[in-house]
Formats: structure tokens, C-alpha cells, sequence
């Protein structure tokens, strides 16, 4: 369900700015209903008192209805608005509308008009490969034959199965990649490796990359990099995923690939750029490339630069992380502040799982207890992977250890007991239930025993894959204690 409130949040000045002249096209007095019920939830927010709006648009009168059928007229407004101010702010959208065009010539009978407006479509879908909308156009020409005989159906159709073609490679690849990218953002790798869609990717790749519709087609060179980048990143194979990123960039650049209808993927495989340096302990060159993120998201007058804000500080933080905690802590505590970062609960919770690591990491555990604390009611956490989840746990346990508070100790280390008791009670983490019991017993091992409990661990077949998989190193604490 479309909520009034949360798409008036969403607003930006200059779509605000358009609704108002908008709402005001016919009749501008200042009584207007519409105007006054958008400026109260411009205000208001999150602190919305529908039965003091009501009291106040119409004179404590308990007529909801009327009410009701107000913000239902606002929705409409806002939606029209929306249409109307970004009729032609992407190529994408202006195809639609010639699409949408066409209709309307066409129910009024006015067929050549409507074959005009088609053709149009065609060639700008053609020219910016948008597959899926020339399946629309096509379908669309070919129906013109059956009112009159002038529109030969033969060429579009055959244009149509050529499209088709192209469509299912695209839309095979496109079905894979959500699917993987679906699993990759819920577990967050931090649970164990499931290559079931990776596989299937690799095949499909292998199946048509020798395709020559591949080599004239940028689109599907891009479908190819999604694919490739998405394999190799949940082999987590960060090596050669940089130098795939490197040369990839490189070539798309020399051949003048990039344009604003795929500004999105060249800014994502700049952060993924970003990350697969970090992750190959190349700090300076990863916070360059950070900058050139930022100059990037710059681009088309700032198209996208909402969108990537958050991976821009985040690039920040995962390196300042390792070169400068304190300065870690000042780039994240500046991103909380962000209102485009704000609307993103998702993104959000690694915010404040960051702040809870990096005051861990500088023994500020009054401020890491805080954050997860913060964390652990947010929205989307129990949504999260439940090894996520897990791990967000023992880290508050520790975190509870350090502080001395040995009450929240005791209950902490019950509730992950309970709670994921099951996932505990599986082999594959094995060596969480043994952590777990090792932090649980620290106060009654001698030094001596808790030595050879800390060397078994460490010593554990799966230790130093796992360890890079941990909130906090398991390994690393331990030691410390030692």
C-alpha cells in the first residue's frame, strides 16, 4: 500500500516546489485543503496527529470520510506531479511517454499519428538498448495492422523475434543476478558459502559469451560484468576481481561505454573497485578510488549522488577503519546525520554495527554497548540472516564482558543460547558453540587453561577462513586475553 506520508517524506525542494505550483494551477487561494494538509505533514513528519489535522482542516468536524478522500486527492496530485516534472529527466521515462502517447492517438482513432510517435520510441529504445520497451513498441506496431492495411506487420515482426532473442539472454542473466544478489545482501557473508547460483551463472555466462550479438551490444557487455563481478565476488576471489575491475573500467572508458543511462553501474563498479582493494590490504589506493567515487556521483548534474552516498562512506569508513579509527568514527557519526542515509534502514544498520565495532576496537564500550543496543531494535534486524544475527550477539556479549557488567553477562549469554540454540547445534558452527563456551568460562580458567583453550581455538581447521567472516575477531580477542 502506497502511504500519503512517507511519499511526502520522500520529496525533494524542487518536487515540493512543482507540487505547490501544481496544486495551485486552477485555483490559488490560500484556504486550499490540499495545500494545507501537504504543508502540515512537511512539518510534521514523523509526529502526525490525524485526529488534530482533522480538528483543524475542518473545524472539529468528525468527518473522516471527507478526510480521507483529501489525502487520496493529494496522493493524486503528488503522483501527477511526479509524472509531470520528470516527463523527460531519462531517456528511459521519455520512451515510456512516447509509448503512453501513442496509446492515447490510438483510442482517439488517430493512427498515423500513433505509428509516429512508435517509431520515435523505437529508435531511441533502439539506440539506448532498452530491450525491454522495444518488446512493448513492437507489439504495439504490429496491432496497427489490424486497422488498417498501410502498416505492414512483416519487418516488426521479425524485428520482434530478433528482440526476443536479445530479451531472454538478458532476462535469464537479469533472474540469476537477483537471485544472487538477494542472498548476498540478506547473509551479508557472513554465513556459510552456498555457490547454487554462482554456478548457474558461470554456465550461463560460458553458454553465451562467444555470442556475437554480445560483441556489438554494450548492454550485454554490461550484463556480462554484472555476472562476472557477482561470481567472483561470492568466491570472494577479491584478487582477481580487481584486476577484472581495473582492465573492465579501463576498457569501458577507452571505448566511451559509459553514459547517463548506465551512470549506476559505473558507479557501482567503482565501489566495488573500493572494496576489492581493501580487501587486498591496499588502503591508499582504495581511499583514491573513493575519490574518484565522489567526483563520479558528481556527474549528471548529481543524478545519482543520494543513491551512492552511502557506499561513498562507507568506502571512507572500511579504510579508515584500518589506517585511522578515530577518523573512522567522525566519517560515520557525519553519515547518521545524512537524510538520504537516514530513509535507508537497510544500510542503516551497518552504520551503527560500524560505530559498535570501531568503539569496541578503542575500548570505548560504554558507546559500542549503545550503538548495538541502537542496532538491535532497528526494523530490519530481525530480518537480517539469522548467522548475522547471531554474530551481532556474541559481539553485545563481549561487549558486556569488557564493561564488567556481569548481570547483562549472564542474561546475554542465555538468550543466545536459547535463541539460536538450533543453528548452534549444527556442525558448520561448531566453532561459534565453542566460543561461546570458552567466553563463558573465562573467569574460572586459570591463565594456564585458558591458554589451551585460546591455541585449540585458534588451531581449528576452519579458524582463519572463518576469523575474516567475524564482527570482531574471535581470534585477535582471544589473544588479547591471554
Amino acid at each position: 500500500m502506497i502511504k500519503l506520508y512517507d511519499i511526502v517524506e520522500l520529496l525533494n525542494k524542487e518536487e515540493s516546489r512543482n507540487l505547490k505550483i501544481f496544486l495551485t494551477r486552477t485555483n490559488a487561494h490560500d484556504a486550499r485543503k490540499d495545500v494545507a494538509l501537504f504543508n502540515y505533514i512537511r512539518k510534521n513528519k514523523e509526529n502526525i496527529d490525524e485526529d488534530q489535522l482533522l480538528a483543524k482542516l475542518y473545524n472539529n468536524s468528525l468527518d473522516k470520510n471527507s478526510f480521507y478522500r483529501l489525502k487520496n486527492r493529494l496522493l493524486n496530485e503528488i503522483n501527477k506531479s511526479l509524472l509531470l516534472l520528470h516527463y523527460n529527466k531519462n531517456e528511459y521515462t521519455i520512451v515510456i511517454n512516447l509509448i503512453s502517447l501513442a496509446k492515447i492517438f490510438n483510442t482517439k482513432a488517430d493512427y498515423r499519428i500513433a505509428y509516429g510517435y512508435l517509431t520515435q520510441a523505437e529508435q531511441k529504445a533502439i539506440k539506448n538498448e532498452f530491450f525491454d520497451l522495444l518488446d512493448l513498441i513492437y507489439s504495439d506496431l504490429i496491432k496497427l495492422s489490424h486497422e488498417s492495411v498501410e502498416f505492414n506487420p512483416i519487418n516488426y515482426i521479425e524485428k520482434r523475434r530478433q528482440n526476443h532473442k536479445t530479451l531472454h539472454v538478458l532476462q535469464e542473466i537479469d533472474d540469476l543476478l537477483a537471485a544472487l544478489v538477494h542472498r548476498i545482501k540478506i547473509s551479508q557473508n557472513y554465513s556459510t558459502h552456498n555457490y547454487q547460483f554462482t554456478e548457474v551463472l558461470k554456465k550461463t555466462v560460458a553458454d553465451f559469451i562467444d555470442n556475437e550479438a554480445v560483441k556489438k551490444s554494450p548492454t550485454l557487455q554490461f550484463k556480462i560484468y554484472h555476472s562476472i563481478s557477482r561470481i567472483l565476488l561470492q568466491q570472494r576471489d577479491f584478487v582477481s576481481l580487481e584486476d577484472y575491475l581495473k582492465l573492465t573500467y579501463a576498457d569501458f572508458i577507452n571505448r566511451d561505454l559509459f553514459n547517463r543511462a548506465n551512470h549506476d553501474t559505473k558507479l557501482q563498479m567503482l565501489t566495488y573497485l573500493v572494496n576489492s582493494l581493501f580487501k587486498n590490504n591496499k588502503i591508499d589506493e582504495s581511499l583514491a578510488i573513493t575519490k574518484t567515487l565522489y567526483k563520479t556521483m558528481e556527474e549528471y548534474e548529481k543524478l545519482l549522488f543520494d543513491k551512492y552516498l552511502f557506499y561513498y562512506y562507507n568506502s571512507l569508513v572500511i579504510n579508515y577503519q584500518v589506517s585511522d579509527k578515530t577518523k573512522a568514527i567522525a566519517v560515520l557519526l557525519e553519515a547518521k546525520t545524512k537524510k538520504e542515509i537516514q530513509q535507508l534502514p537497510f544500510y542503516t544498520i551497518f552504520v551503527y554495527l560500524n560505530l559498535a565495532v570501531l568503539y569496541f576496537d578503542t575500548k570505548d564500550f560504554k558507546n559500542a554497548r549503545k550503538n548495538l543496543a541502537t542496532l538491535k531494535l532497528s526494523d530490519s534486524f530481525n530480518d537480517m540472516d539469522v548467522v548475522f544475527r547471531l554474530k551481532v550477539n556474541i559481539v553485545e556479549l563481549l561487549t558486556f564482558y569488557e564493561y564488567g557488567d556481569i548481570d547483562l553477562f549472564d542474561y546475554q549469554l542465555n538468550f543466545i543460547r536459547k535463541e539460536f540454540k538450533e543453528i548452534l547445534e549444527k556442525e558448520v558452527y561448531e566453532r561459534e558453540k565453542t566460543f561461546i563456551t570458552i567466553v563463558a568460562k573465562m573467569e574460572t580458567l586459570t591463565k594456564k587453561e585458558l591458554q589451551q583453550k585460546a591455541d585449540e581455538f585458534i588451531q581449528l581447521p576452519t579458524a582463519s577462513e572463518s576469523s575474516e567472516n567475524d564482527i570482531v575477531d574471535y581470534n585477535e580477542w582471544l589473544k588479547s586475553k591471554l
